[in-house]
């Protein structure tokens, strides 16, 4: 390890230490924090407003429980400092059952903001229109996208998705209405790129991303023909086989030969946007995130005892926290696991790779349109 990149890890580490220690007060204190965890303080067998030094010192808490994000009074959550804000409400899951629901301020727009700073501009030209590929309704996404494409100049195009429809089609064996539902979204999209909107970016999911560029060669023309030079996508269908498929067969090569750049990215409503290191034909496709620290922390973790982190290169579930004003979550065991790789230039702390549905839950877990 170089000495820049030493001296990198621990500064970013001193300011995850202190951002850490800037939340956690303001949860906490009477007057700015949010009613759920005031009144959660009092179960806690330590006070956090002495105890918590450090971000190793959120180990205190138990594991944040996917029940505390299901159901209401949702204004639970709003912290008293932030209390006088418009709210927004994004939910996340809800196939069956209650959805998760987290409040959301300006996170959504802060997260993107920061994410559209990694973006680079020949292929994501500033002022260019986008297209949202990807699920609408109470979810994050939808806005977020928005807000990226208006925070670099654009105008975005959005097409109506319901993933919880997608799914109950998947269960219930419907695979012909499933299809058509495809059809309608890939319609959607062709009609919003080929009506002179001079559409130059989108996000999409990496299925509907394959449906579309197929759907668009059985018509003749391609996405490079479309005018898409810049592609953001996300989920745990992004593999390296894929997107060498995707690279190399759909979009016809390379960004510098097919004029099409592609980002993966892994995120979702509680933790923003993970960043991936590039990827690229030398290091054979593979995929590696960073977390948004100090915002956000990804830890790879022992299935079993969740609160060591694994060795690098050994596979865990994924375990986040979410450290802002407007959201405090401790040690959340995601719905995912990867390996733990260790920290990048760009993004000096750890990154967590090959990310894909928990073993333990998998067989659960419906993926759907991601």
């Amino acid at each position: 390890m170089s000495d820049s990149l030493q001296a990198a890890i621990d500064q970013a580490r001193d300011q995850l230490d202190a951002h850490t220690l800037e939340i956690v007060h303001w949860h906490f204190s009477d007057n700015t924090g949010c009613p759920f965890w005031l009144e959660k303080k009092r179960e806690l067998n330590f006070d956090p407003l002495t105890e918590v030094k450090c971000f190793e010192d959120l180990n205190k808490f138990p594991d944040f429980e996917d029940e505390w994000l299901r159901g209401g009074p949702v204004r639970r959550w709003v912290p008293q400092g932030l209390a006088d804000k418009p709210v927004y409400v994004f939910e996340t899951g809800g196939t069956t059952g209650v959805p998760k629901s987290r409040i959301a301020i300006d996170d959504f727009r802060t997260d993107y903001s920061l994410f559209s700073d990694t973006l680079p501009d020949q292929y994501f030209p500033p002022g260019g229109n986008w297209l949202m590929l990807g699920p609408s309704g109470p979810r994050r996404l939808r806005l977020a996208v928005e807000h990226l494409a208006q925070h670099r100049g654009g105008i975005c195009f959005c097409i109506d998705l319901d993933p919880r429809w997608v799914i109950k089609l998947i269960k219930k064996g419907w695979m012909d209405h499933l299809e058509e539902y495809k059809k309608h979204c890939i319609d959607q999209a062709i009609t919003i790129l080929t009506a002179g909107h001079d559409v130059k970016c989108m996000f999409g999911t990496p299925k509907l991303i394959e449906s579309l560029c197929l759907e668009l060669e059985n018509r003749g023309t391609s996405l490079a023909e479309c005018g898409i030079t810049g592609i953001f996508s996300g989920g745990t269908e992004f593999t390296p086989q894929w997107t060498k498929f995707c690279v190399e067969e759909l979009f016809g090569g390379p960004p510098e030969k097919s004029g099409i750049y592609m980002t993966p990215t892994y995120g979702n409503t509680l933790m923003g946007l993970a960043c991936s290191e590039p990827v690229t034909a030398e290091n054979k496709y593979k995929i590696t995130y960073h977390a948004p620290q100090p915002r956000a922390v990804l830890q790879v973790v022992d299935f079993d005892e969740t609160d060591r982190v694994v060795g690098y290169g050994e596979t865990g579930r994924s375990k986040l926290t979410t450290l802002t004003k407007e959201f405090f979550v401790p040690g959340f065991l995601e719905r995912d696991e990867g390996e733990r790789e260790p920290p990048y230039e760009k993004y000096p702390w750890d990154g967590i790779s090959g990310v894909r549905p928990f073993s333990k839950l998998a067989g659960g877990t419906t993926v759907g349109v991601y």
